[in-house]
């Protein structure tokens, strides 16, 4: 195959979820994305015409990795407002990865702060 090929191509990710209408909520009323519905599957709008697929899973078993990171301005912002909308932010305190009492990791590289979705999917904001 070309490597011209993927070039142009509109690559997309995805995740599976045990609950398509609790993701479908979370997503666009939690987290405030644009979101359409077809055959049964969610897409997620992210931005610069991308998208993330997010479809049902009957035997899901929740990603044991960040599925999705999403770049904020401000991360002491995003963490706040998210947390007023219900959403809890992982604490860690591993020899490498130690979070802040709101959840922020600040050791190394760009603040980034973990959370789940209603399936259990590991998320991120992280200040750009």
């Amino acid at each position: 195959m070309s490597r011209s090929v993927f070039k142009i191509s509109k690559a997309f990710s995805g995740f599976s979820v045990d609950d398509l209408q609790k993701a479908k909520e979370f997503y666009s009323k939690t987290l405030s994305f644009d979101i359409s519905e077809m055959n049964g599957l969610l897409s997620l709008h992210i931005g610069n015409g991308a998208k993330v697929l997010i479809y049902p899973k009957s035997n899901h078993i929740p990603a044991t990795f960040t599925v999705l990171n999403i770049p904020v301005d401000n991360i002491e912002q995003a963490v706040d407002e998210l947390t007023k909308r219900g959403v809890h932010f992982e604490i860690y305190d591993e020899a490498d990865l130690r979070t802040d009492e709101k959840g922020i990791f600040r050791d190394a590289g760009p603040n980034i702060a973990w959370f789940k979705d209603p399936a259990g999917n590991i998320l991120s904001v992280l200040e750009e």
